[in-house]
């Protein structure tokens, strides 16, 4: 940078010293302009050498603007006073220069003088620079956005801590105001400064400086340049050890990014964002897992008990296996604070705490034939001192997150951290298989179940988000689905429990991705799992339009001929009462959800062609008329439905509902 400047600084010193030389050999006519110009000139190449001694000072953005424009200025001027020499009679006979000329090159000379001035100050470090108030630079006088975002991030570049700080929020709010101002901030390189002082800043300076580049990372090529800028790299290692407040909001920015260009996805993941924002979401949620540890505070864990004493391992690991799940749910506390544990806790403490048991079951064997590095040796320490030991490995887990002081933050940052890591995983989710896979593998199925039930509203909200978003994924990607939704998997349980019980009370925020999710699942679930048909049945009779549709449409996902047991489920769809719903939905529903009751109908029909419910409904009679409907059958694929729905159920019901039952009798 420092040779570049001066390489450019070169040309206009050079002009300047020609102008000045130029202007001595003027003629009398044009003395008095010519010293003028050669006075301002001088003034000019002092500030030019000054900045050429402090180059490698200068804010680079605004240098190269500013001498250009200045080398300009200076040739136009050489030019002007060229023309003032005394080279014979004759020129000096017809030689005419208006006044105006040297008015406005004065000017431009005093602009170019100022420029350069300015440029001086706001490169020089804010200590030796005092108080002084730096304005605006005459060449942004036409655009007063770029001067004060050259004067931020200049800031950024050279002023305290404070400063910075102050700076980084001045460019949020900028950035948030307009998708413009936010491109010239990039363009003006305010990325770099942003991301050192997310480093090495106090902690409002690296929440100010998160949340300008989240929102800075408004498109494809703006997050490529924050990439190309090393953002992963620095977003990992404060993920690790950085406040949790910074840590929330880094999170955000990370959703932000993701959301904004999912090809960044894979670039998170190998820096261990993934893994990061797991342990983060089960801080305080559920206990650790082998290859996203997070340790429970909570010394009274079965973990805790296990690593406390080698010599008793073999006995402990006995008690936990021959103990009921009453006695388990009283070893590990509720991890969110409740006291009477309930439905959703008996899961999730069962489930981990026997795998915890025969993890450290395998471990205790093979400690008594090798004991490993990171496991207490029986050397005689006091009770006292291995509670200490496995309390300091707890506070040192695998997942490298510093874990000191975690637990005293305020339950208002907690909650906040939650929510951004669940924001974060949803985008990061968004299509990814690799990424779902590795989410799934961890205990953030788990965690997401507890969020979901006892959550904050925002924390439940994006939980939910990201579970839509795994499974939508997992829908297309069979063995995605065969490994993290197995029907006898307890986080799957878990989830799925937590999902209808928010689609039974349908008052939710969370109910249309609530929906989603059970309809991304479809293929998961056996025919004797009847109860998910019977909430979302019964939401085809919701007065909003688009939860009718999103239940239709999930069902539809039970009822298509892709699903295996598609017979199964489309009868037990017509028996908790689905057909009379559907029929009213494509009788008098909104045309959006005209076409997607229909198309679950047609299913319906298509498979259980020869029931008695369809029959009395008459069925048959709703399809043919919406055959009649244009709009209906824009769709090809849903008119070839149609057309083969409508023939089954001819062959079964042609003589109407009467003949039908009379038939079945």
């Amino acid at each position: 940078m420092a040779d570049m400047v001066k390489q450019i600084l070169a040309k206009p010193i050079q002009l300047a010293d020609q102008v000045a030389k130029a202007a001595d050999e003027a003629s009398s006519s044009f003395k008095q302009e010519c010293a003028e110009i050669k006075s301002k000139t001088e003034k000019l190449a002092a500030l030019l050498r000054q900045a050429a001694r402090a180059s490698s000072d200068l804010y680079e953005r605004p240098t190269l603007r500013i001498v250009e424009d200045t080398e300009q200025v200076l040739d136009k001027a050489l030019q002007l006073v060229q023309k003032c020499r005394t080279n014979g009679l004759v020129k000096r006979v017809f030689t005419i220069i208006p006044a105006a000329a040297f008015r406005k090159m004065s000017s431009n000379l005093e602009n170019s003088i100022g420029d350069v001035s300015w440029l001086l100050r706001v490169s020089t470090p804010a200590e030796d620079r005092g108080d002084e108030y730096m304005g605006l630079p005459p060449i942004a006088a036409n655009e007063p956005i770029l001067g004060l975002i050259w004067e931020q991030v200049a800031i950024l570049h050279t002023g305290s801590l404070e400063d910075r700080s102050d700076a980084a929020a001045s460019l949020v709010t900028l950035a948030r105001d307009n998708d413009r101002y936010g491109k010239l901030i990039i363009e003006e390189g305010g990325v770099g400064p942003l991301l050192k002082l997310i480093k090495e800043g106090k902690m409002e300076g690296q929440e100010n400086a998160a949340r300008a580049i989240g929102l800075l990372g408004r498109d494809q090529e703006s997050v490529e340049l924050m990439i190309h800028a090393s953002v992963c790299s620095v977003f990992a290692k404060i993920l690790k050890e950085g406040p949790m407040k910074v840590q929330a909001m880094v999170a955000w920015a990370v959703s932000e990014l993701a959301a904004n260009f999912p090809k960044c996805q894979d670039l998170f993941a190998q820096h261990n964002i993934i893994r990061l924002l797991v342990s983060h979401l089960a801080f305080e949620t559920v206990q650790e897992h082998s290859k996203y540890a997070i340790t429970s505070i909570k010394p009274t864990s079965i973990l805790a008990v296990v690593m406390a004493s080698n010599n008793s391992n073999a006995d402990i690991m006995k008690n936990a296996n021959d103990d009921d799940d009453k006695q388990l749910q009283s070893r590990i506390p509720h991890p969110l604070g409740n006291e009477t544990p309930n439905q959703m806790h008996n899961v999730v403490t069962s489930t981990m705490a026997m795998n915890a048991a025969a993890k450290q079951s395998k471990q205790v064997h093979g400690a008594n034939q090798n004991p490993q590095p990171n496991q207490p040796k029986s050397n005689g320490l006091s009770n006292g001192k291995q509670n200490h030991l496995a309390h300091h490995q707890q506070n040192h887990s695998s997942s490298g997150i510093n874990m000191k002081g975690r637990e005293l933050e305020d339950p208002q940052t907690k909650a906040r951290m939650k929510a951004m890591a669940a924001r974060a995983l949803w985008q990061l989710a968004k299509g990814n298989s690799p990424i779902c896979r590795s989410i799934t593998e961890s205990r953030a199925l788990l965690c997401f179940a507890v969020l979901l039930e006892k959550g904050p509203q925002e924390v439940q909200y994006n939980s939910a988000m990201a579970v839509m978003e795994i499974t939508a994924v997992a829908e297309k990607d069979a063995e995605l689905r065969r490994s993290a939704f197995k029907p006898n998997s307890p986080a799957c349980k878990a989830v799925v429990d937590q999902l209808l019980k928010i689609i039974e009370k349908a008052d939710s925020d969370l109910l249309i991705s609530c929906i989603k999710t059970i309809g991304n699942l479809a293929r998961t679930f056996r025919a004797t799992e009847t109860r998910v048909i019977a909430p979302l049945v019964k939401l085809l009779d919701e007065r909003e339009a688009e939860i009718s549709r999103e239940a239709s449409i999930a069902l539809t996902k039970f009822a298509c001929t892709e699903n295996y047991l598609h017979l199964d489920h489309s009868k037990a769809i017509i028996g908790e009462g689905g057909a009379k719903h559907l029929i009213q939905l494509v009788y008098f529903g909104e045309q959006i959800v005209q076409i997607s009751a229909l198309a679950l109908l047609c299913y319906i029909a298509l498979h259980v062609p020869d029931s008695e419910e369809l029959a009395q409904a008459e069925v048959l009679t709703v399809l043919e008329w919406a055959s009649k409907q244009s709009y209906m059958t824009q769709d090809e694929t849903l008119e070839t439905l149609l057309q083969e729905a409508k023939s089954r159920l001819e062959l079964y019901q042609s003589r109407g509902s009467r003949g039908f039952h009379k038939l079945h009798q």
